[in-house]
C-alpha cells in the first residue's frame, strides 16, 4: 500500500493541502539554478494518509502542493492536475493546482 504525508492548513477561504510521497520527507531537492528545496516535516508532514484520503482531500483542496511521483501520478490520474501542471525538481515531480 502507497501511503503519503499530508497536511492541511485553512487560510483565509482556502484549504490548503500538502502531500508528498512518503519516502519524500526530510529530503533536499536542488534546482537547476542551484536553489534548493526541502521536503520538510513542517510543511508536509502531519499525518500519513493512503490513496482514499488523498483523493479526499484534494476534492475538498482550493490549492495543492504536491511533490512525489506516486502522488502527482495519483492526482493526474484523477483529474486534479494535468500534465502541464507537472516540473521535475532533480529528477523528482512536483504539482502545484489552485480551483478557481
Amino acid at each position: 500500500i502507497q501511503m503519503y504525508w499530508a497536511k492541511v492548513y485553512g487560510v483565509k477561504d482556502e484549504i490548503v493541502v500538502a502531500l508528498c510521497d512518503e519516502d519524500m520527507l526530510d529530503k533536499v531537492l536542488e534546482f537547476k539554478n542551484g536553489a534548493q528545496v526541502k521536503v520538510s516535516k513542517g510543511f508536509y508532514g502531519d499525518r500519513l494518509v493512503d490513496d482514499t484520503v488523498v483523493l479526499r482531500l484534494l476534492d475538498k483542496a482550493t490549492i495543492g502542493n504536491l511533490m512525489g511521483k506516486n502522488v502527482v501520478n495519483l492526482a493526474k490520474k484523477n483529474g486534479f492536475i494535468t500534465k502541464e501542471n507537472i516540473i521535475n525538481i532533480d529528477g523528482v515531480p512536483h504539482a502545484q493546482f489552485a480551483k478557481i
